[in-house]
């Protein structure tokens, strides 16, 4: 068995500045950390997570949730899961490097957690595939590649820029376009996923879940590889505690977008009911064996557990829904961040290696099944039901249509940009719907191809039309497609 060493994997140098040359202490950690802390949540990325859609977009109820209210719903199930760990841990975490470390990994987490979803853009993972659909389509089609002699990284950049993520753009985000100088080990708790979008998968390799959606764009592929060495995480591995931030969305979303569609009566109560029944049998669960660790204790079956919530709905006159939830959640959530925090301790070796090629969720058990079964339900109830898929058809139309207008900008020669930049171009069409690009996306843009050759000047170009359009919220990008539309 190879050391352990945990306290190797909170790294607190930061990409930009002088390193510290003091003596990291857990003390120094915990600060650093809690600096990281500050910088997220004055975030503007994460403040625009409260007008991005979780399941409805354009949803204009309060009382349904938001990227903000779900990404806080996370970071309170990886608190949950980090404080168990330790207590399951006791006398261990001196041996394991943790030692007065407790805060610093439980702040880490949280604030994983909490910008688990910063890049997403607007309409959510439909948003993600509309942006892709468009790049597939006339990416290659654009004479500006004409400059570019290598057809190896020309095809290289095509196929990054096909292939945009909000996990990579989070991280995109972080290094960037908002320079929040986090540190390395902060940084790396978001890179749920490992492999870059310019490259291939490898599907039967030994890391092939975590290499399953892409990771990091090759505009960052410097700021991973240094995060890499800094952190002792060899490529294609996660960091360790990325595995607790994927388990406490896990946990969260399952649960969340289902209480979301009985807010907008699209499940009732005795429905929803029937269907985790159904649901937890059908893939292969028993519903009356008591073996769901409750919150005092307790051991109950999944029967047990959806009557107790039906009773406490019907027992109080005021919000029903809000109570059957409570008694649900509350059985729930602590049997499953108990069976993560013990998942965590089975495999701490690989967890600590970000070798581990598996959710903490995902095991055949009472846990997965609990969670699958709402997944399922999920999908089948609510992402499928017309009110969803006719919002998700308009937010498809909204980006495709606001990328069809902006391609304006990248069908321009490369020297018209600095002439843009200025504010002076003769091309009035164009300089105005440059000016709507938020200036520190247009500086983002200049400092890369500063920095690098001039050949990588479209592909970057192409990455700041991304940026611009992923940052949108999903009330900004209407508006702005309805402005728009009309100017055209």
């Amino acid at each position: 068995m190879s050391e352990i060493d945990f306290k190797r994997k909170l790294a607190v140098k930061r990409p930009y500045g002088r390193a510290s040359e003091r003596t990291v202490t857990a003390d120094h950690i915990t600060t650093q950390l809690e600096s990281d802390r500050g910088r997220i949540i004055q975030s503007a990325s994460v403040r625009r997570l409260q007008q991005k859609t979780q399941v409805f977009p354009l949803e204009r109820n309060a009382a349904v949730r938001s990227r903000l209210t779900h990404s806080m719903e996370v970071q309170q199930n990886g608190r949950y899961i980090v404080k168990t760990l330790f207590k399951k841990l006791g006398d261990r975490v001196e041996a394991l490097g943790l030692a007065g470390l407790a805060g610093a990994v439980e702040s880490l987490v949280e604030m994983a957690c909490l910008m688990h979803d910063i890049g997403n853009p607007p309409f959510g993972h439909f948003g993600e595939a509309a942006i892709n659909d468009w790049f597939a389509e006339h990416l290659t089609g654009f004479e500006q590649w004409d400059g570019v002699k290598d057809d190896e990284l020309k095809a290289l950049w095509i196929k990054d820029l096909q292939c945009f993520e909000g996990n990579a753009q989070a991280v995109r985000l972080t290094y960037s376009l908002q320079q929040m100088n986090l540190t390395h080990a902060q940084t790396a708790a978001i890179l749920k996923y490992t492999r870059g979008a310019f490259e291939d998968r490898d599907e039967k390799g030994p890391l092939h879940e975590l290499q399953k959606k892409p990771g990091f764009y090759w505009s960052e592929r410097e700021a991973i590889e240094n995060l890499q060495q800094a952190l002792d995480m060899k490529p294609g591995c996660r960091h360790p505690f990325t595995y607790i931030m994927e388990a406490a969305d896990d946990m969260a979303y399952c649960l969340a977008d289902i209480e979301d569609a009985v807010e907008k009566d699209i499940l009732s109560l005795s429905r929803l009911s029937d269907l985790i029944v159904d649901t937890f049998a059908a893939l292969g669960g028993d519903v009356d064996v008591q073996k769901v660790l409750s919150y005092n204790g307790r051991k109950k079956s999944v029967r047990q557990l959806v009557s107790e919530a039906l009773a406490a709905a019907n027992s109080d006159m005021i919000d029903q829904n809000h109570q059957y939830f409570i008694k649900l959640r509350i059985n729930l959530i602590h049997h499953l961040v108990d069976h993560a925090a013990e998942r965590f301790i089975e495999h701490i070796e690989a967890i600590h290696e970000g070798r581990f090629n598996q959710a903490l969720m995902e095991d055949d058990s009472v846990a997965m099944r609990l969670v699958q079964t709402f997944k399922k339900i999920g999908f089948r109830h609510v992402f499928n039901h017309k009110e969803v898929q006719t919002l998700e058809l308009q937010g498809h139309r909204i980006i495709t249509g606001l990328l069809d207008i902006y391609a304006k900008v990248l069908r321009l020669p490369a020297s018209e940009m600095p002439i843009l930049i200025e504010g002076k171009s003769r091309r009035l069409y164009e300089q105005l719907l440059f000016n709507r690009l938020d200036p520190k996306i247009i500086k983002a843009y200049q400092k890369a191809v500063v920095r690098n050759d001039s050949a990588c000047e479209f592909y970057f170009r192409c990455r700041m039309i991304q940026d611009h359009i992923s940052a949108m919220t999903d009330h900004s990008a209407y508006d702005e497609y309805r402005v728009l539309m009309v100017a055209e």
